[in-house]
């Protein structure tokens, strides 16, 4: 319980991020008010539910046709001024739609308003999806920024529709002809993007970053205590270590292709239930709208729930047990779904498969973040996105014409199956990207419980902590090379080295030594001031704490008893150097 709240407080001391994320639920709320004075005005003036429903449709297609060109831009651009220029683009043409209904216009302009909303609107996932992540300090915390972010979404849910009804009723009350009064609620939607761009304004710029690795961007770098690193003095190696480009995807193709597979699933099953749960309320429960009303407040309470359940689960180190477990709560509340008879029976199934659907999303977006490299993470949201929609699509469309002909029990009993079946396939090609690096300050603190600094100040070794650099490196990867200059201290604080020579007569490395958790090396050739004398390969995935040259001097000079027991530490050992 401590670390969630040490995890939730970082996320919410991150001024920048809070303030971002307090401004997307103004938004939110704002977006309810407009969606529920859309459908009514539309419903009110044509009384036919097809148009009603190819309005939504139509809501949904310049998704379907943007999301990659609004990727390309993410990429291109300052992502924040491209959150920022939509934001406006969207607030003017919400002023546009409060002066067409309040004058009765045209259905047909108060049609084509909306769709020019949702094409500006197209813009926002891919930008926010690549800018969020710049503005975390530490990989450790995508995770609580996702779910708290999920957690304002649903929150929008269920208070957005209700203060909408109380903002209408009122407004039609004082303007008693026609839709005027609906017209209040494009104004404060209107409103609410305006306070996004405010925020957004004084947010830090955050351009597309070649060779990038993970979550953090251009305000973690700069910022105390140092970023993750690769090997290479910050410059990511190994598998995590994206190209230039496109090019950066080929390293993470296969783990990157299970989540869009597991994701696809889950989007076409939740597609399938979001049509299929007005039928289970009709013909199954025989309750009528009450029912539906019934199911659509349990997904929203269900999808409080599941930002709850998420916030402890995502902190945990090893991701894919909550995948798993998201897929396999979705599949079984589908199952039960199509199986019940009883209103309370249908209810706990729909906030079940809520929980689970919000549990596979905060899970897999935050596996998506640490493995799309930085440079092309737009481009990569927008690509998802719109399969995303696709496969709802196509589940709102299949699973109901297989109702017809299979009846509801066996289509909503086969589609959790396969959900569960496809989530257990894909999970182990998800490899050690499922795997979450530990917060860096936890990493830092095992510089403390290094035997050798055993006998310094407090003070020192927290100075030496904030100092240090958390450095990752995979299986092959070379941290030191024999014959280079000695700038750096290391401390193992997972993952195993091996330490090599060249043979002087040209043959093989001799192999000296290997190195475990809690080992040091790099001292021999600071102190003395020699190049290094052997080679330090990983062995294993590694996590290292690295000490700068005058880092490690300061340290030492900290304790003036040091320098020998350091030296005598590795006497006869010069492979540490």
């Amino acid at each position: 319980m401590r670390a969630m709240l040490g995890a939730y407080r970082r996320v919410l001391a991150n001024r920048a991020l809070s303030r971002l994320l307090l401004g997307e639920f103004i938004s939110s709320v704002g977006d309810w008010l407009y969606l529920v004075a859309l459908l009514i005005i539309v419903y009110d003036r044509t009384q036919d539910a097809v148009l009603l429903g190819v309005v939504g449709a139509a809501r949904i297609l310049p998704y379907l046709v943007l999301s990659v060109p609004a990727g390309i831009v993410a990429d291109r651009f300052d992502r924040r001024l491209v959150l920022l220029s939509t934001d406006l683009a969207r607030a003017v043409v919400m002023v546009a739609l409060a002066v067409v209904v309040y004058a009765n216009g045209p259905i047909e302009v108060i049609v084509a308003l909306t769709i020019l909303a949702t094409c500006f609107s197209s813009f926002f996932g891919p930008a926010i999806g690549a800018y969020m992540p710049s503005l975390v300090h530490d990989e450790a915390d995508l995770g609580p920024a996702n779910t708290t972010y999920a957690t304002l979404e649903n929150a929008a849910y269920i208070i957005g529709p209700a203060l909408a009804a109380i903002i209408i009723g009122i407004s039609n009350q004082i303007f008693t002809e026609g839709d005027r009064g609906l017209a209040v609620a494009f104004l404060l939607n209107a409103i609410s993007f305006v306070v996004v761009a405010a925020v957004l304004w004084r947010l830090p710029p955050s351009r597309a970053k070649p060779g990038q690795k993970g979550a953090l961007g251009a305000e973690a770098a700069t910022a105390e205590p140092a970023p993750t690193e690769g090997v290479a003095h910050g410059a990511p190696s190994g598998p995590e270590a994206p190209a230039q480009g496109v090019k950066g995807l080929r390293g993470v193709l296969v783990p990157l292709t299970a989540l869009v597979v597991t994701d696809s699933a889950a989007s076409i099953v939740f597609g399938g239930l979001s049509v299929l749960s007005v039928v289970i309320a009709f013909d199954v429960l025989r309750s009528g709208e009450e029912a539906t009303g019934a199911l659509n407040a349990a997904a929203g309470v269900g999808g409080v729930i599941g930002a709850l359940i998420s916030g402890a689960l995502v902190l945990r180190r090893r991701l894919a047990p909550p995948l798993l477990l998201g897929a396999g709560v979705l599949g079984v509340s589908v199952a039960v779904l199509g199986q019940s008879g009883s209103l309370v029976l249908a209810m706990l199934a729909m906030a079940g498969a809520t929980i689970g659907a919000l549990l596979m999303s905060i899970v897999a977006t935050t596996m998506f973040q640490r493995i799309v490299p930085d440079e092309v993470r737009g481009r990569a949201v927008g690509v998802i996105e719109t399969v995303s929609i696709l496969c709802f699509a196509i589940g709102s469309l299949a699973l109901p014409a297989l109702v017809e002909t299979n009846g509801i029990g066996p289509v909503l009993l086969g589609s959790g199956i396969g959900l569960a079946v496809i989530a257990v396939v894909s999970v182990p090609f998800l490899g050690h990207w499922a795997v979450q690096v530990p917060p860096m300050d936890e990493v830092r603190a095992q510089l403390s419980k290094v035997p050798l600094f055993a006998g310094l100040s407090p003070a020192a070794l927290e100075t030496a902590e904030r100092r240090a650099h958390v450095v990752t490196a995979e299986p092959g990867d070379v941290v030191i090379r024999q014959g280079d200059e000695a700038d750096r201290f290391y401390v193992i604080v997972d993952g195993e080295v091996e330490v090599t020579q060249r043979d002087p007569d040209g043959g093989p490395p001799r192999v000296l030594r290997r190195m475990v958790p809690k080992d040091v090396f790099g001292e021999i050739g600071l102190l003395s001031e020699v190049p290094r004398t052997a080679t330090v390969t990983a062995a294993s995935r590694l996590t290292l704490l690295a000490l700068d040259k005058p880092d490690f001097l300061a340290l030492v000079e900290s304790s003036p008893g040091l320098t020998f027991p350091v030296m005598d530490a590795h006497r006869g050992v010069t492979a540490s150097g």
